[in-house]
């Protein structure tokens, strides 16, 4: 986890490919449009409001996060879906302090570690513009919404009641990033 345009993207696609780890992707859910380069799938599984409705029908979401953008709701959501099996598996997902919490909660302490990756704010201010101006229609206004509300969301307040122990900086070279937080994941692996 970590603020938007703090690389967390990038490292969990890198990490999840190392065989040597063994981990699967804990997808989660979004309303949101689909951007450039996203799969569903992959990166969320995109979802119709509806689908959300259905979902928590049925008791599937964990937690679910609402979002008041400048293109309306956006709602992002965890849920367990039947291909989710804690006792077999071990898996790296990509969320917020709330989410994390929510999934810990609800999966057990012993079994979710936080994994936070923190930016300088102005290496994840250009990165965001970097990655808006590539999108077909940049949407410039949600992207400084996301960036100050992540302020909030992520305060070291917030980061401290999270139980965040543990940081993983991203501002220069994400290799050394990327190396860190996948020995950090063998030796949880290795402890639990």
């Amino acid at each position: 986890m970590g603020k938007s345009s703090s690389g967390k993207d990038t490292i969990y696609e890198e990490v999840l490919c190392r065989e040597e780890l063994g981990l699967k992707p804990f997808i989660m859910y979004t309303t949101r449009p689909i951007r450039a380069k996203e799969t569903d799938g992959v990166q969320y599984h995109f979802v119709t409001v509806e689908k959300l409705h259905e979902m928590q029908e049925k008791r599937q979401v964990i937690e679910l996060r609402e979002y008041d953008t400048v293109y309306g709701k956006w709602y992002y959501f965890t849920a367990d879906g039947d291909s989710i099996d804690m006792e077999r598996s071990n898996y790296l997902a990509l969320g917020t302090l709330v989410s994390f919490q929510k999934v810990r909660d609800y999966y057990g302490e012993d079994r979710v570690v936080p994994i936070y990756i923190e930016v300088d704010d102005g290496n994840r201010l250009e990165r965001a513009l970097k990655r808006e101006r590539k999108q077909a229609v940049p949407k410039y206004e949600e992207m400084c919404r996301r960036f100050l509300a992540d302020q909030k969301d992520f305060s070291e307040e917030n980061i401290r009641a999270a139980g965040v122990k543990r940081r993983f900086r991203n501002n220069a070279d994400r290799q050394i990033c990327m190396d860190e937080v996948a020995a950090f994941i063998a030796r949880e692996i290795s402890h639990s």
